[in-house]
């Protein structure tokens, strides 16, 4: 099968208002050296790749806020500006770190 042959054809696509998630809050920006938890399908975009913003290499991946970005540039990113990711422009999803059926007493 071809590249061409697996995508689908724009007329097959659901119309872009019926694409647009629900955004979540974000969570905390991990310590710099840590993952990010992006479990959240709100970032991927399975319908188109964008440059991402830190090293312009085609990605379907977002961050919270919509940008495009590899999740790895983001992480390498948080550990090259420690005191700017405090404020946030990458973050883990809200519920990071709760596993299914951990909400028993």
């Amino acid at each position: 099968m071809s590249a061409t042959a697996a995508r689908t054809p724009a007329a097959a696509r659901p119309p872009a208002a019926a694409r647009t998630r629900t955004k979540k809050p974000p969570g905390l920006t991990p310590a710099p050296g840590n993952l990010l938890d992006w479990c959240d399908g709100n970032h991927f975009d399975r319908w188109q790749d964008h440059p991402c913003a830190l090293c312009d290499q085609p990605t379907p991946m977002r961050s919270h806020t919509g940008e495009p970005v590899h999740m790895s540039c983001a992480e390498a990113w948080i550990a090259a500006n420690p005191t700017e990711a405090r404020r946030g422009r990458f973050a883990s999803d809200a519920q990071a770190g709760r596993r299914r059926g951990d909400d028993h007493a």
